[in-house]
């Protein structure tokens, strides 16, 4: 039997699922759960619905970081990409940034992925770089055409759009 959570993510659009985690709080503990696990329709949509209505380091997701991060390399590439949409939105303690990095280089590198879920982790490798310059000139290969080829134009301009910050700011630092 479907929790009322379940039931309002596999019927309702957006906004309704919105405002039923507005006037529900207590419905992000669910969702986060529902997001963690691999119980479909409903966890790729929880992970989807936690990212579209929670708050810069939200405290009711950030105490399951963790959970979240341990959560991500097992999942699918749409769920993956939700799970670190959710996670670009937190403070990631230092002892979960170094899995993070190595699974989104992974995820990055995985070439047939989808460009979505692969953007995101690049996204994410580039949050860390921001947070800790040294690593910048470790991601330059990250560039190179074996991972670009797969790519949209409008996906390879945006990547390299956003590699021109770093290589800013590791002119700046040398």
């Amino acid at each position: 039997m479907q929790t009322e959570l379940e039931h309002i993510l596999i019927s309702t659009y957006k906004d309704g699922m919105i405002a039923y985690m507005e006037t529900h709080p207590e419905a992000y503990e669910e969702a986060v759960q529902l997001a963690i696990s691999d119980k479909q329709p409903f966890a790729w949509r929880a992970a989807w619905l936690l990212w579209s209505c929670m708050e810069v380091n939200d405290r009711r997701v950030q105490k399951h970081t963790k959970e979240i991060v341990k959560s991500v390399k097992s999942k699918n590439d749409g769920h993956q990409r939700e799970l670190l949409k959710i996670l670009l939105l937190m403070e990631i303690d230092k002892k979960y940034e170094g899995i993070l990095f190595n699974l989104c280089l992974n995820v990055w590198e995985e070439i047939n992925k989808t460009p979505s879920v692969r953007m995101t982790a690049f996204k994410f490798i580039l949050k860390l770089v921001k947070k800790h310059p040294e690593l910048s000139k470790e991601i330059t290969f990250l560039l190179q055409d074996r991972y670009l080829e797969t790519l949209s134009p409008g996906v390879k301009r945006s990547i390299s759009k956003m590699m021109k910050g770093i290589t800013y700011m590791e002119r700046k630092n040398v």
